[in-house]
């Protein structure tokens, strides 16, 4: 039975993590923990930047759009994803799963673009201090976050409507916990080669592009700060890239491993597949308000400030 354009099917079945079913109970309470801290330490984070003024620079700024992308990401995965674990709510309604596919791969889109700026933003700190509030005005800052959201939401949009005019035939069973474009794209009829070679192009230029550009800025970086007199600025500086980096690698390794496995990875267990897209957003969003925000001397005292009146 085929059904005709997007008017079929209804829903879709989520299966959660193929082959650990009978496990879902119990590995849901350590996501709902991450999930609970990484709502609570991003809350946190755009609630001491709102109510600081001195918080209200271009640094921060970004750091907020980046705390509030990351409670869009958990949440529209994060709930339907524990109600398939612990109450067997495993249907979603098509427009719902659409939907759902926007905010995923439209918002990682945006997130990438923001870290890019974060690592410009750095690199005019530390490199190009006396020029830092000349480049980096209001207006500027504006400009760049916008154009992540906009770059974003136009790359995915054509995705998006891509899979709403396919047509749909057989069973109706997404092998994922949510729905990622390529396990809606395998339960469509006829020819989906556009689908999947838009989607990997995309997916391939975004991060490819973003990625190497961050690679470059904190090469730069790194570079200023080995000529630092100071050890102690050194090491100061070497630990906060570090876990920069290595925030920024979490976010990338799993999203390209989850997103070239969908294509070409039938070898892989698909546990460990479905286990690593799970966690890849949800794992970033939980630390980044720690890496980027405790670590950073104002928003650590502020926080402090407030938990001891």
């Amino acid at each position: 039975m085929s059904y005709p354009n997007h008017s079929g099917p209804s829903s879709f079945i989520l299966t959660g993590i193929p082959g650990l079913e009978d496990a879902h109970f119990w590995i849901a309470f350590p996501f709902c923990t991450m999930y609970f801290m990484a709502v609570l330490g991003n809350i946190t984070l755009l609630l001491v930047i709102r109510m600081d003024p001195s918080l209200h620079l271009p640094m921060f700024y970004f750091l907020s759009m980046l705390a509030a992308i990351d409670l869009v990401l958990t949440t529209s995965t994060m709930p339907k994803l524990l109600g398939i674990f612990w109450f067997q709510s495993h249907e979603i309604n098509f427009e719902g799963c659409v939907a759902q596919m926007f905010f995923i791969h439209s918002f990682s889109t945006v997130e990438s673009g923001v870290l890019l700026t974060m690592a410009f933003d750095r690199y005019l700190a530390i490199c190009k201090p006396l020029h830092y509030s000349t480049i980096l005005t209001g207006p500027t800052t504006v400009k760049l976050g916008l154009a992540a959201v906009v770059r974003g939401i136009t790359i995915i949009t054509p995705l998006t409507c891509m899979v709403t005019s396919l047509s749909y035939c057989g069973p109706r069973i997404i092998r994922h916990s949510y729905c990622e474009h390529m396990s809606v794209v395998k339960l469509a009829c006829g020819d989906t080669r556009p689908n999947s070679i838009y989607g990997i192009t995309a997916a391939t230029v975004v991060v490819g592009s973003d990625s190497i550009l961050i690679a470059v800025s904190y090469m730069l970086i790194l570079r200023e700060v080995i000529g630092l007199s100071s050890r102690k600025a050194r090491l100061k500086s070497f630990g906060t890239c570090g876990s920069h980096i290595g925030v920024i690698l979490l976010f990338y390794m799993p999203g390209l491993f989850s997103f070239y496995t969908q294509r070409w990875g039938q070898r892989i267990p698909a546990q460990l597949h479905i286990l690593m897209a799970d966690l890849y957003l949800l794992v970033p969003p939980m630390l980044n308000p720690f890496i980027y925000g405790m670590r950073t001397k104002p928003i650590r005292e502020r926080v402090l400030s407030l938990l001891w009146q």
